[in-house]
């Protein structure tokens, strides 16, 4: 059964999104909203879509409603328009860091939260790096966990910069709560480089000193084969590296994963692996509640 869903937000996630989501054959998008006309906006009429200026306001009076809204525009915008979407029954997938429902990984825990009315997709930072952390504490307890996303800065517009702060706070929290490390610290660098970096992720744990080293890296390698179904550019530039126990690691020995994340050059360039990642969770989100 096909659903219909609508993006708020035609910036350069919704655009990409709106690029991943014509290729679906269980949504089908029939409106694109914002709050100022935008090459976004006139992408979507360009293919026939309704699309609008006059924000949720307006997509809140069409007829018919959609299923499904796909938030791209930023955590404060989400915090006022989520309950807007509740009351008039429309599920929510938050592209946002606004964390106002589970937050959700696919290849991790979203068959737990199917019935959600809003689904949080986290940040970039957490699609790329929350299913290592969970590829690790499925075999051993991680007692801390720590990411390191690097991403282009040409690669991180308005929206990005703006939610900052919240990336960095809602990050740390799902490293623990959904990676499954008791406790967790996110990091992020844009970093100014040209030509623009492809994301690379660099994402630590601590690990039980009698943990079994080769089934974690067949762990790892497993879980990097999921996410390349949606995300085929997401590669592990090297093997694990596991250094042994330490005392001022609390005993703990330590892994350490190296990630790069190639976007799919849909709509946005390649470098912009951070913005591909989002775009694609939320699209294998969508699919699998339609």
């Amino acid at each position: 059964m096909t659903i219909t869903a609508a993006i708020v937000g035609p910036g350069n996630i919704g655009t990409d999104l709106l690029t991943k989501l014509k290729r679906s054959k269980e949504i089908e998008v029939g409106y694109v909203v914002g709050v100022v006309e935008s090459d976004g906006l006139a992408r979507a009429r360009e293919q026939g879509i309704k699309a609008s200026a006059d924000g949720v306001d307006w997509l809140l009076n069409q007829d018919p409603l959609p299923d499904l809204v796909f938030e791209a525009t930023s955590a404060k915008a989400h915090l006022a328009n989520a309950p807007r979407y509740a009351e008039a029954g429309v599920r929510a997938i938050d592209l946002t860091p606004a964390y106002l429902g589970p937050m959700v990984c696919p290849p991790v825990n979203l068959r737990e939260h199917l019935d959600a009315p809003n689904i949080s997709m986290i940040t970039c930072g957490g699609q790329a790096t929350i299913p290592m952390v969970h590829a690790v504490s499925r075999i051993t307890p991680v007692p801390y966990a720590e990411i390191v996303a690097s991403v282009a800065s040409r690669g991180a517009g308005p929206g990005t910069r703006a939610n900052i702060d919240e990336f960095t706070h809602v990050t740390s929290r799902a490293v623990a709560e959904v990676g499954g490390a008791e406790k967790g610290k996110a990091i992020i660098i844009l970093n100014p480089v040209e030509p623009p970096m492809i994301m690379r992720d660099t994402v630590f744990c601590a690990i039980s000193p009698e943990a079994d080293r080769d089934a974690i890296t067949a762990s790892v390698h497993e879980m990097v084969a999921e996410v390349q179904h949606y995300v085929p550019g997401y590669t592990l530039r090297a093997e694990p590296q596991f250094d042994d126990p330490r005392e001022d690691w609390d005993g703990n020995g330590r892994v350490a994963l190296f990630l790069e994340v190639k976007g799919n050059g849909d709509y946005l360039p390649e470098y912009a692996g951070n913005l591909d990642i989002m775009t694609a969770a939320a699209v294998r989100v969508g699919e699998l509640l339609a």
